[in-house]
């Protein structure tokens, strides 16, 4: 007991960051993935996986998320010009121990997280927007003042 309180109040409220909100990854969450994501690009590109399915390939290592216990890696993928994808994310889940130790191998902590590997959608989304934007009836409505704000007196 510390001052009249139970010490299991002192260590729940050291558990708790009050700096921290759910909104979003922590840093170090952000920095584990961003090595995560250079070694993994840096392994794929110099073909030190000893699969030659994998090393014909020439794939792109968007970004990786980290789960927030730190186990969990996801990956985001893509093959050089979108084409193969399903090839390319079975040459990665076959190679998924070697790759998971080439990373354990170039990071400095105490356990590696399984690495889980998906199709990187961002350009197509990127596309989908632009098309969006692109699409007449949006334009006219970007287009048009607003009519509805205040004007200077």
């Amino acid at each position: 007991m510390v001052a009249g309180r139970p010490f299991r109040h002192y260590l729940a409220a050291m558990a708790k960051n009050p700096h921290r909100t759910s909104a979003g990854p922590s840093q170090r969450q952000l920095r584990l993935g961003e090595l995560i994501r250079r070694t993994l690009s840096e392994a794929l590109s110099r073909g030190d996986v000893h699969d030659p399915d994998l090393g014909r390939m020439s794939i792109t290592v968007g970004e990786v998320r980290v789960s927030p216990d730190l186990r969990i890696a996801t990956a985001y993928v893509l093959p050089l010009g979108g084409k193969g994808q399903d090839e390319a994310l079975a040459a990665l889940r076959e190679n998924r121990h070697e790759l998971r130790r080439i990373v354990a191998k170039a990071l400095t902590i105490k356990h590696a997280p399984e690495i889980r590997y998906e199709i990187d959608d961002t350009f197509d989304r990127m596309d989908a927007t632009r098309r969006l934007f692109a699409d007449e009836n949006v334009r006219r409505d970007l287009d048009r003042p607003a009519t509805d704000q205040p004007e200077d007196e």
